[in-house]
């Protein structure tokens, strides 16, 4: 909650006030025990008392680059954002010179080009010293006119970047502002126009010298009061090549950047057309691997289902061979008989006696037919052997 802006604050430059400051030195105040102690609940009016109490400015030090008090107090103005009134009561502030550039550096960051122009430039005046923190920690000896010349002049300033604004030829082709006086200028003519009352009285009585009121005027005089009006010419006269300079230098420089951002866009343009063209050559690439596997995955499939096939049609064929052997040897038919074989009643008993005695009867009489049956033993030997070589027997 004490480090959130104002809900009441306007935004500066479409954003919030306190993104003026980088967010690492925004941070690092945030951090600050300055801040968290003598910043915590200050408003537009007691503020003012922190900041008569200031002894130096600067932005950050040491090795860890603390923020300085002058620094948290601009971020609390930022926070806060007093009204413009209270900065421009700030600014002319001539008991305080600590108080006068805090407030001018809050002007700089805020307000606008003309508003900085108009109450900035009357500083050029105050010659005070003031202590200045260096980022070794250590101090050194600036004036509040050199201050005021680097907040007018630099874009950097106690390690904040500050708003562009307009040059001062700009704003005054365009009738915003009057042209710069400068406080010596005003001394010069009050010079001059001393030097012209003063002319010295002839003391004698003739008043053919007296009707002369420029007869008696010191040549040297005239001599150095010609010289004064060239010296303000010639000024004149560099200023306006300065600003003629100036002008063509930012006229150049606009046309450099245009130059340099054309580039830019053309090295992004090129960018752009290599990444999008190495992108469509990586989806093609992938898309050919992923149709390439697909191929594969079919082709290994395919090979797949036909070996299981074959193997198939071998076990089936080894099978099939296997039961046609068996048939053939009467395997088949004995498993069959014993497998179809029912299993005999009590009652069957007398059907089953009239195959048993007939096939008796034929082994009987196949006995009888082969010989082996005869009452004389050597032809029934005789017969035994024939019928064991497949002959007939011998009949006698």
């Amino acid at each position: 909650m004490a480090n959130r802006t104002d809900p009441a604050a306007k935004s500066i430059r479409g954003s919030n006030p306190q993104n003026l400051v980088e967010k690492i030195l925004r941070s690092k105040i945030y951090q600050n025990t300055y801040w968290k102690e003598q910043c915590f609940g200050l408003t537009a009016e007691t503020l003012v008392d922190k900041a008569m109490e200031l002894d130096h400015l600067g932005g950050t030090y040491g090795g860890n680059r603390k923020p300085t008090p002058f620094m948290c107090l601009v971020m609390k103005m930022l926070q806060i954002q007093p009204e413009k009134e209270i900065v421009i009561e700030f600014i002319k502030n001539e008991d305080y010179k600590y108080v006068r550039i805090l407030g001018a550096f809050y002007l700089r960051l805020t307000g606008t080009d003309i508003d900085v122009y108009r109450y900035l430039e009357p500083l050029y005046n105050d010659y005070r010293k003031l202590r200045r923190k260096i980022p070794d920690g250590q101090f050194t000896l600036t004036h509040v006119d050199e201050v005021i010349d680097e907040l007018l002049t630099k874009d950097y300033s106690c390690d904040i970047t500050l708003p562009r604004i307009k040059k001062r030829w700009t704003l005054e082709s365009l009738a915003s502002l009057e042209p710069r006086r400068s406080a010596l200028e005003e001394d010069f003519e009050e010079e001059e126009e001393k030097e012209d009352n003063d002319q010295p009285v002839d003391e004698l009585e003739d008043k053919a010298y007296e009707k002369d009121y420029y007869r008696g005027r010191s040549p040297t005089r005239e001599r150095d009061r010609d010289r004064r009006r060239d010296g303000h010419r010639h000024r004149d006269r560099d200023y306006d090549r300065d600003r003629d300079y100036d002008r063509d230098y930012d006229r150049d420089r606009g046309r450099g950047r245009d130059r340099d951002r054309d580039r830019d866009r053309d090295r992004d343009r090129d960018r752009d057309r290599d990444r999008d063209r190495d992108r469509y050559r990586l989806r093609e690439e992938k898309d050919y691997g992923r149709e390439r596997e697909g191929r594969e995955r079919e082709r290994r499939e395919r090979d797949r289902d036909r070996e299981r096939g074959r193997r198939r049609s071998q076990s089936r064929s080894r099978s099939r061979s296997r039961d046609r052997k068996e048939h053939d040897g009467g395997d088949y038919r004995k498993r069959h008989a014993r497998s179809s074989a029912s299993p005999r009643r009590h009652g069957d008993a007398v059907e089953d006696g009239e195959p048993k005695k007939k096939k008796e009867k034929k082994e009987k009489k196949e006995k009888k037919d082969d010989g082996t049956d005869h009452p004389d033993p050597e032809i029934a030997e005789a017969n035994k052997l024939r019928a064991a070589l497949g002959l007939k027997p011998l009949r006698v």
